[in-house]
């Protein structure tokens, strides 16, 4: 076994590798960029290195300052997470050739597997069933030959960028032209495959585990149906679906196309499977790196992949063979992003003002936070995974919604509330899942409204604060009682803003300690936690901001019928189209704002004038930061002829 590791990632991963070096007594190396000087990875392992400034192009994909890294650290290997340079074929090889053992597949495996077409030609060839389609040059009369619907796929990427489903063959060139585009910009080469679409497909992936001694064994699988915008966002093992012969055959089928490319370490063979028929299941791609969703395998199998990858990559033999396989119960994961699902899903940012993660009796956190830590926008918006086992798919689907409803971050808006409502929608409690149950439910699961015991519970929250501290005589009239002298007492209104302002009048009672506060509301209790000016409660959260109404009344009439444009989610300002005083179409595109590798156009939303304009190409921005100010041209009276 290894001496030294460094651990080439950051976050949730990075903390989690970490976990099992110590537990096998390897001294961990972090690398940290800028941004992440005081990140959890960072304190929890023994040594740390900067590597560079806050963009990961000039930090974590950097395989020169990695390398350096380990080099002044006396690192013997590299874990490379997942994401970054997991699945980079030059960097394997670079590690090799400064004399890293990369733990994970050989650089030639990687690059195999990694081209989508290649990959389906040498699974084809070991007899591995695959999605009719075609690629390249002919990808146009592949398409028509097999007929709509059609899925267009960039050969070099994933995560579903660039995917396009064409259901419409009389558009299919520009939808050819914008895929090209899109998976130029996205991984700089343009090379497109065409694939039959499976209406309502499920989407499963069976885990691979193999030492460089011949030894190749599956741990069965992971349903991972439950997609937004092609990207997972809860899995679970074993599928409801799958009997044992069709586990079996699906198992052997991936241990074939993890022998096609002679693969070492861990690694998912991912199929598409028809919801009407297991049986005709389709070679998808192959990850050859540790997925985000390994924990599922790890509670059901018993065993832990990390450990197995560091043992493999050390030279050791697998300890057991596909007869010792079992799976025990049942185990559902839940990640947990900074994305606000009022706003579309928007990444999210801010300071974790207060967090509270869930542990127990089959339940289980794998996360790269702490208290007091920024979430930024410079890299990937999960946060943390949230995953429960038990000895059935009831049991554990109702251990997660409760850890759900446990996991707290203030200060950073995030999906959890929306998983836990996902959870319980009827479908996925009785498994009759496909990759786009997510998007056809959607509505359903983000309310549209703020309820009102969270407005009582922030006046509630501001009265508390207004109470006197000191004992004796009190001034009536610092005191939020609505006492006046010689009237009636008022009771006191709150201007408070969610997304709408609203005048709140507290009409129930409260209990306000620590960070905790009650309210009882016709006389149903309800309890929050709070931090600043969050609210939260069952995985929801709520930044309930004072609003004051004469300030805005000002600014109105300041720039009378004009439009404040705001920044939609915290990012970096990367272009700006216009200057103060330039006349604007409505519609027109102003200015970018990007974050987490998802850019959001900001459009002008009338005719009219530049006002203000508040931001420059590389201006750092809050939520909700006005950019500029559009006023509207003036109604002239005339009539266009």
């Amino acid at each position: 076994m290894f001496d030294t590791v460094l651990v080439a990632n950051r976050g949730e991963i990075a903390v989690r590798v970490i976990r099992t070096l110590r537990s096998l007594g390897v001294r961990s190396v972090a690398v940290f960029s800028d941004a992440d000087a005081d990140a959890r990875h960072v304190r929890e392992a023994d040594t740390a290195v900067r590597i560079g400034p806050a963009p990961a192009a000039e930090s974590y994909l950097s395989a020169e300052r990695l390398l350096e890294a380990a080099a002044r650290t006396g690192a013997q290997a590299v874990h490379p997470g997942y994401g970054f340079l997991a699945e980079n074929a030059a960097f394997a090889r670079a590690c090799e050739e400064a004399g890293l053992v990369f733990i994970g597949p050989s650089a030639d495996a990687i690059a195999l597997m990694g081209d989508k077409i290649r990959a389906k030609e040498t699974v084809r060839a070991a007899g591995v069933p695959v999605v009719p389609g075609g690629r390249d040059p002919e990808l146009a009369e592949a398409a028509r030959a097999l007929g709509a619907p059609v899925l267009l796929k960039p050969s070099a990427g994933g995560g579903g960028k660039g995917m396009r489903l064409v259901r419409d063959l009389t558009v299919l060139e520009e939808e050819i032209a914008a895929a090209r585009r899109e998976a130029r910009a996205s991984f700089g080469d343009d090379t497109l495959l065409v694939e039959r679409w499976i209406d309502r497909p499920r989407h499963i992936e069976i885990q691979v585990l193999a030492d460089g001694h011949g030894n190749v064994v599956h741990l069965g699988e992971r349903e991972c149906s439950l997609q937004r915008r092609h990207q997972k966002v809860v899995e679970e093992a074993p599928s409801v679906l799958l009997d044992e012969a069709t586990r079996a055959s699906m198992g052997e089928a991936a241990v074939q196309a993890a022998r096609s490319c002679g693969y070492r370490g861990a690694g998912t063979v991912e199929f598409i499977v028809p919801g009407n028929d297991p049986t005709q299941y389709y070679f998808m791609e192959m990850n050859t790196r540790l997925q985000v969703e390994h924990p599922v395998t790890e509670l059901v199998t018993g065993l832990d992949l990390v450990e197995w990858q560091l043992r493999v990559a050390a030279g050791e033999r697998l300890g057991f063979t596909q007869a010792d396989v079992t799976l025990t119960g049942h185990a559902v994961e839940a990640r947990i992003c900074a994305e606000d699902p009022a706003r579309g899903f928007l990444p999210s940012g801010g300071t974790v003002l207060l967090l509270d993660e869930p542990r127990g009796d089959g339940v289980r956190t794998d996360s790269g936070l702490s208290a007091g830590a920024e979430v930024g926008s410079l890299y990937d918006p999960m946060l943390s995974k949230v995953i429960a086992h038990g000895p059935d798919r009831a049991t554990a689907l109702a251990r997660l919604r409760a850890a759900l409803a446990q996991t707290v971050t203030l200060g950073v808006p995030t999906n959890a509330g929306f998983l836990r409502r996902l959870l319980e929608h009827p479908a996925v409690v009785a498994g009759e899942l496909d990759t786009g149950l997510v998007e056809r439910v959607v509505d359903e699961l983000v309310p549209t409204q703020v309820p009102e015991e969270v407005y009582e519970a922030a006046a509630a929250v501001r009265a508390a604060a207004l109470e006197p501290r000191a004992e004796g005589w009190v001034d009536p009239f610092s005191v939020p009682s609505g006492w006046r002298l010689g009237g009636t007492p008022k009771p006191p209104v709150f201007h408070l803003r969610v997304q709408d302002p609203v005048a709140y009048t507290p009409r129930g009672s409260h209990t306000v300690t620590g960070d905790r506060v009650t309210v009882t509301l016709d006389g149903v209790r309800h309890a929050f936690h709070r931090a600043g000016d969050w609210i939260g409660r069952d995985g929801d959260a709520w930044q309930v901001r004072d609003h004051d109404p004469v300030a805005a009344s000002l600014s109105g009439a300041a720039h009378a019928g004009a439009d404040s444009l705001t920044a939609p989610m915290p990012g970096t300002v990367t272009v700006v189209k216009v200057a103060v005083g330039d006349e604007v179409a409505a519609g027109q595109s102003l200015l970018v704002v990007e974050a987490m590798k998802m850019e959001h156009v900001i459009s002008a939303p009338h005719a009219g004038t530049v006002a203000e304009l508040d931001v420059t190409p590389g201006t750092t921005v809050a939520m909700d930061q006005v950019l500029a100010v559009i006023a509207p041209h003036e109604e002239t009276g005339e009539v266009a002829q």
